[in-house]
């Protein structure tokens, strides 16, 4: 389980209208510093690629990235989002989504 499903657990008795801020803000208070090795973290733009069924979506993010080994928190609203993302891949509801190109997969020889 990633430290940002841990997270969400974690958080996931919070009021709903408590705005994104207060989850930043939250998120800081309980990691200082990464939960996997102790390293620093700090807020980064980055991409993550959810696949539902044989469809792939790639969405753009701000993330509490660690400077040491790389892990990624994620907020509670966020990785509800990545949920709905993926129902909607598997269900072949990608309707508001972006195409952006085709995605193939190479066997391994």
């Amino acid at each position: 389980m990633k430290a940002g499903e841990c997270l969400n657990h974690r958080l996931s008795t919070r009021s709903q209208t408590v705005d994104r801020w207060k989850h930043k803000e939250e998120l800081m208070r309980l990691f200082k510093k990464c939960p996997v090795c102790g390293g620093e973290l700090v807020e980064k733009e980055v991409e993550k690629v959810l696949k539902g069924g044989t469809n792939t979506a790639i969405v753009t993010l701000k993330a509490e990235v660690c400077l040491h080994c790389g892990e990624r928190l994620y907020t509670p609203e966020t990785i509800s989002r990545f949920e709905t993302i993926r129902k909607k891949l598997t269900e072949e509801d990608v309707s508001e989504f972006e195409p952006i190109g085709k995605t193939y997969h190479v066997a391994e020889r």
